[in-house]
């Protein structure tokens, strides 16, 4: 799942050289290009694209609030290791949550609300065929968002919320691992789609939503077993 190697210069009249030096970089950590522990080039990379310094700067410190990238000491900016223990602790307690929450909601999701995670699975389809995983990752996000959120359970709503802050460090990241999942998930919000159209049970709705993401964790692990093999 590797982009094409060649280099293209940045494309001013559309997005900012920030933004720009921010996508291209993520995108070579996320195809596994830059790999952990990798120092990041600053000068190189600003040959790569065609600009000054500045605006690598910029995109990485906003690629270290993202959890992307670390600074280390006589290293400089390095791309950040996985935290395998703390992502499949966090994923499994929000597959709990999200599950339930979900249940909570599945009655009160309107046809407008189906057609707009129709839409937003088509949309997470081309942007995985379009190797843009920051926008893949926010309309994953919305998706199950928009179907929890009328689950009318306030305190639910903030343990969500306080654990899905923890899980975005370092969600972005997963998937340059984890390329056959991201095309899993997006069949796997089709069938949840379709229970919530067929009106089934909630006890079923919870536990396919629960599952949705302990998959995640499943195909996360068979991965990092097979790295260390």
């Amino acid at each position: 799942m590797k982009k094409n190697s060649n280099v293209k210069k940045l494309p001013k009249t559309t997005i900012s050289k920030t933004q720009y030096a921010y996508e291209y970089i993520s995108t070579k950590i996320l195809d596994g290009d830059f790999v952990p522990g990798q120092r990041i080039i600053i000068d190189q990379i600003a040959k790569e694209i065609g600009t000054s310094t500045i605006p690598i700067r910029e995109a990485i410190r906003n690629l270290e609030s993202d959890g992307l990238i670390e600074y280390k000491a006589y290293s400089g900016a390095v791309v950040s290791a996985i935290n395998e223990t703390e992502y499949i602790e966090i994923l499994s307690v929000i597959s709990v949550l999200e599950g339930y929450a979900s249940a909570l909601s599945a009655r009160k999701l309107t046809e407008k609300n189906l057609n707009e995670l129709m839409k937003l699975n088509e949309q997470m389809h081309q942007a995985l065929k379009q190797f843009e995983f920051e926008k893949f990752n926010q309309l994953n996000r919305k998706f199950h968002t928009i179907i929890f959120e009328k689950c009318g359970n306030n305190f639910l709503l903030d343990e969500i919320e306080r654990t899905q802050q923890r899980l975005d460090r370092i969600r972005r990241s997963i998937f340059t691992l984890l390329p056959e999942r991201a095309r899993q998930s997006i069949e796997e919000h089709q069938l949840i789609i379709q229970l919530f159209k067929e009106n089934a049970p909630l006890s079923k709705i919870e536990e396919e939503v629960r599952q949705h993401r302990i998959n995640t964790i499943i195909a996360f692990q068979k991965q990092m077993r097979n790295k260390k093999n």
